[in-house]
């Protein structure tokens, strides 16, 4: 026990679960780490206490719960890429779905009441709106974004069964570093556009590739809404603060509300690091929607948030300079 209020952040040694952990120190929470270290770095954990072990483990949960006096859990575990979970869906849905319910389970079983979900824009599927409000239909197109659309479901009902209130953080494309450099992305293999486009650009990597030059938009590339990681971080502390307050549980879309194509991160990466990103064209990849741009209204009415940091110059530079330096 601490005299400080403890969060268990599943997934806390990835890059997401790392950076809130940092925000919530800051905040004056005492942030507990889990993680199995599947994909999460032993360096990225700086801010709290450190529990390797799985979120299947009820006892080891619900001991951590116990002797930590935790009040609320964030869940970062889950596995996150589209292209993997479209040539191995069982995988998704057995973790995405069987793990996270064993994690709340054992959550609500050792008396946690405040539980935030990383969940993501893939729920939507192909949109029909511009930006995409919450209550867009959401017709997934690959296992990824269904199993995380099941979860939200299974919030729905654990929370009518149980006093357990949540949030669900749909958000968009999380990118850049740290402001100060303390943790980042690293992934392995890394499949995300920016830390590839700067490896590239910086010749730590090879050229970067673009994965279609074909869809209906301006210049024939996909159109995303990037989030600076430090931004994304800052509305999972508020919506614990929101919880622990008493707030009902729902669902939030966390972006910026502005979209931009693969070959404009291109040119402003250019311009931000003053080279040329060498990069060629390839095929799309299966289960990638044309366009996924936030209506974050709802977010910023309920939680108070706005992006500080999420110009991409901001976010270009930050990630460049993590991918340059980076210490795992």
């Amino acid at each position: 026990m601490t005299d400080l209020p403890a969060v268990l952040v599943a997934g806390g040694a990835g890059y997401i679960g790392s950076q809130t952990c940092k925000a919530l120190k800051a905040s004056g929470f005492l942030p507990v780490t889990l993680d199995n270290l599947s994909t999460g770095y032993r360096q990225a954990v700086k801010f709290g206490p450190f529990v390797q072990a799985d979120i299947r483990g009820r006892d080891i949960v619900q001991e951590t719960v116990r002797r930590y006096g935790v009040t609320a859990a964030i869940h970062f575990a889950a596995f996150s890429l589209v292209g993997e979970s479209v040539r191995d869906p069982a995988k998704y849905y057995d973790n995405n779905v069987g793990a996270a319910n064993a994690f709340a389970s054992a959550l609500i079983g050792a008396g946690v009441q405040a539980f935030v979900f990383s969940s993501t824009a893939a729920t939507y599927g192909v949109p029909t709106a511009w930006p995409i409000p919450e209550d867009h239909p959401t017709v997934p197109i690959n296992p990824y974004g269904a199993s995380k659309l099941a979860f939200e479901g299974a919030l729905r009902w654990l929370g009518e069964a149980h006093p357990f209130r949540w949030t669900a953080l749909r958000y968009f494309n999380a990118a850049g570093a740290d402001l100060d450099g303390e943790v980042g992305e690293s992934h392995a293999p890394e499949t995300h556009l920016i830390p590839n486009l700067c490896k590239a650009a910086l010749g730590a990597g090879p050229a970067l590739t673009v994965y279609g030059q074909d869809y209906p938009t301006p210049d024939g590339t996909p159109i995303r809404d990037y989030i600076h990681v430090a931004d994304l971080a800052q509305a999972h502390v508020l919506a614990i603060r929101r919880l622990l307050a008493g707030g009902d549980s729902g669902i939030f879309n966390v972006g910026t509300g502005e979209g931009a194509t693969v070959m404009q991160i291109i040119a402003a990466a250019e311009q931000a690091l003053g080279v040329k990103v060498p990069y060629t064209v390839g095929p799309r990849r299966a289960g990638d929607p044309p366009s996924l741009v936030a209506d974050s209204s709802r977010l910023k009415a309920a939680f108070g948030w706005s992006p500080k940091h999420s110009d991409l110059d901001t976010i270009i530079r930050t990630a460049a300079r993590w991918q340059k330096e980076r210490p795992y």
